[in-house]
């Protein structure tokens, strides 16, 4: 029997390090997916813009439990097993790019006309204007509700749990159904240990928000 709540922090810490890697490797793929399926719905080209849209319905429209479930229960069924660590990577990463996607897409449009002008009276082309004109300024609209979404895809990484993937959530359900009367405890430290991560994240995210408004003055 452990004699007080220090002595679970071991094992609720090595948990931790799986959700960090977890949601670290979910957000690369959710930013790269925001902006890629991002500027997609803003192609000329009507194909690149029905497949975006698609993609970006279908995993807005559908829970991410169910995607998870689907990744690594369904498509051994067609010959195709994929790692838990893969799984829910792929799984959150998808779907919260498909949300990133219209920050991405709203941001770049809140951009004024008159720059989109300039930079074509400037005879850029469209991917220099878009990368040194018109990404800058939006990217500056896109971090607060990016920064809201970093911290919603960590309290997501808990739903691993249900793949038997051994995060802070699962640790601490193990040593709730060994120590029963630790109960309040473990959940107590579960909670703030989730927290720590999310203010973390949130504070990293205000400082980029702070110096990147500051060099911009």
């Amino acid at each position: 029997m452990p004699n007080s709540w220090i002595d679970f922090l071991p094992t609720l810490l090595k948990g931790a390090e799986i959700t960090v890697l977890v949601a670290f490797f979910s957000a690369v793929l959710a930013i790269a997916m925001s902006f890629a399926a991002g500027l997609s719905r803003l192609s000329k080209l009507w194909i690149v813009r029905t497949v975006t849209a698609v993609y970006v319905e279908i995993f807005r429209g559908t829970s991410l439990l169910v995607q998870l479930f689907w990744l690594y229960f369904a498509l051994p069924f067609i010959g195709i097993e994929l790692p838990k660590m893969l799984a829910a990577i792929l799984a959150i990463g998808f779907n919260f790019g498909a949300y990133g996607s219209e920050i991405v897409r709203s941001a770049v449009l809140a951009v004024p006309k008159g720059q989109w002008e300039a930079s074509v009276a400037l005879n850029m082309k469209p991917w220099q204007r878009m990368w040194n004109v018109i990404l800058p300024q939006a990217s500056l609209r896109m971090l607060p509700p990016f920064g809201n979404q970093l911290v919603e895809l960590i309290k997501s990484t808990s739903l691993v749990y249900f793949i038997t993937m051994a995060d802070l959530t699962y640790q601490a359900m193990v040593l709730r159904n060994n120590y029963i009367s630790w109960t309040t405890e473990i959940l107590v430290l579960l909670l703030l240990m989730y927290f720590v991560i999310a203010t973390l994240v949130s504070m990293a995210v205000r400082l980029l928000e702070r110096k990147w408004t500051t060099g911009r003055l």
